[in-house]
């Protein structure tokens, strides 16, 4: 039923004109389905204040609930069409009273962590595109129908949220920035073992796949005490982002994975200077898939001590210093990270093996991002002590990676088994960091263990072999006429 229910919101939004792509579809169904979620969390809050016999404030005035302006309803039940905004009345309702009432709560309230901060941080970010009053209001109508009690509701519209995530990565254009395929999150997260007490951090968030699986993975193995759920909830996933659409999804995402009010920041990750992180800015774990590629520009270069354009390479940079001593992290990143020549490149590889243990790096195949023709490596490592040893695993799924054949779960499972012991196989290898130049700190993927091709045959070997296979088929020939 909710499958079809989302297929129907895409199909209404396919048919407006002002939504025009995946992205859009995505945007357009998130601040729907957050009014739609905020109307149950207020429901749900005041029956709980009721069997307690305590007054219930709501969060919104009553003229901009779901069940005032979005579903009016009779004495049966059903919406009541005299009451309801339809038509342009509904689009003038929701463009120029409830978005800007909405967008104020982020002046009201001096808590960026509150509930109500993030009320006005998305509908600040957000416009609604929605341009047929008609469409918008088949669109509430199906949001209506959705439940989201239960866990098992939730965790249903999570997945679905997440497809949708996936789809519009799959798009192309810029949305593949978005998304991160899951199983190399998984096994991201299976390899760094976040557990309850633990900070863990994303400050490349998009649409926060680090910070909803980890959530899943600690919480299904912590021991399920109200001290630990509200650790859980507050005082463990922390993210920033940069970008207005991924934000809102970001925030979306991780409220349909059963975070009430995600710690997300919406603001430039490297606008911060490195040098202001203190010891009660860092982290536990940090997992990430930052943005490459991108041209950053001078004054942004200044917050960094290895000055360079490249983004990825500044993040990295933020995520060592983010890191609390002890600390683990897996961040994915162009391969040519390892072996690029110019200064910035090999200032910030001997800077990372000097102050942390490189000791894991994954070799991803060409194609497990879609829509990316680039090559990626996830770097594992612990910050405070010089790297020593590295294992490095080349992971080869056995078929060419695209949409129809993305990552999986079992790709993953022997490099997530053998990432413990670290044994050589054709497959992976272990590198004595003492032996790589100094100058250079070079660490390119040169699979040692690599099993020899067959050499190549000579011209004279091949016209011998057809030689032979003419001889042989002009005896099965023969055979065949004396048969007849």
């Amino acid at each position: 039923m909710f499958e079809q229910t989302f297929k129907n919101i895409d199909d209404i939004l396919y048919k407006d004109a002002g939504a025009d792509s995946e992205l859009d579809y995505v945007g357009q169904s998130s601040w729907v389905l957050f009014l739609r979620y905020l109307d149950e969390l207020e429901q749900e809050k005041a029956d709980t204040a009721a069997l307690e016999g305590k007054p219930y404030h709501y969060i919104l005035d009553e003229k901009y609930r779901w069940p005032i302006w979005a579903m009016p309803k009779g004495g049966d039940g059903k919406l009541d069409h005299h009451v309801a905004k339809t038509g342009p009345d509904l689009v003038q309702f929701v463009d120029l009273e409830l978005f800007p009432y909405l967008a104020g709560f982020k002046a009201k309230s001096d808590n960026p962590d509150s509930i109500e901060y993030k009320i006005g941080e998305i509908f600040s970010e957000l416009k609604n595109k929605i341009q047929s009053g008609y469409n918008l209001r088949e669109i509430l109508e199906l949001a209506d129908e959705l439940p989201f009690r239960s866990s098992k509701d939730k965790h249903e519209l999570s997945h679905l949220y997440e497809t949708k995530i996936k789809n519009m990565g799959n798009a192309g254009r810029n949305g593949g920035q978005y998304y991160t395929p899951r199983p190399l999150i998984r096994a991201m997260i299976q390899v760094l073992k976040p557990k309850i007490g633990d900070k863990v951090y994303d400050g490349a968030v998009g649409s926060a796949g680090f910070l909803c699986e980890a959530y899943e993975y600690i919480y299904d193995r912590m021991e399920k005490t109200t001290d630990n759920l509200k650790t859980l909830q507050e005082k463990t996933l922390y993210g920033k982002e940069k970008k207005n659409l991924a934000y809102v999804i970001g925030v979306m995402n991780m409220i349909l994975h059963g975070i009430e009010a995600p710690n997300i920041q919406h603001v430039n990750t490297l606008g911060e200077s490195i040098r202001d992180i203190q010891e009660k800015d860092r982290y536990n774990v940090i997992l990430a898939n930052p943005p490459f590629g991108g041209k950053e520009r001078k004054e942004v270069q200044q917050n960094f001590d290895i000055k360079t354009g490249e983004t990825a390479f500044l993040f990295l940079q933020h995520f060592i210093k983010s890191l609390k001593t002890g600390g683990r992290a897996a961040i994915v990143i162009k391969n040519t990270f390892l072996s690029n020549t110019d200064n910035a490149s090999v200032s910030l590889r001997k800077h990372l093996l000097q102050t942390c243990n490189l000791h894991t790096v994954l070799d991803m195949p060409s194609g497990t991002f879609l829509g990316a023709g680039v090559k990626t490596v996830v770097l594992f490592f612990k910050k405070g002590e010089p790297t020593k040893n590295t294992w490095f695993y080349q992971l080869d799924p056995g078929r060419n990676m695209g949409k129809t054949n993305p990552l999986n779960d079992n790709d993953l499972k022997e490099f997530v088994e053998f990432s413990n012991t670290k044994p050589e196989t054709e497959q992976s290898w272990n590198l004595d960091v003492t032996s790589i130049d100094e100058d250079t700190f070079d660490l390119s993927v040169k699979n040692p263990n690599e099993p020899e091709e067959a050499p190549l045959r000579s011209p004279a070997e091949i016209l011998a072999e057809m030689e032979n296979l003419d001889s042989e088929t002009k005896s099965i020939l023969e055979s065949i006429k004396e048969l007849i």
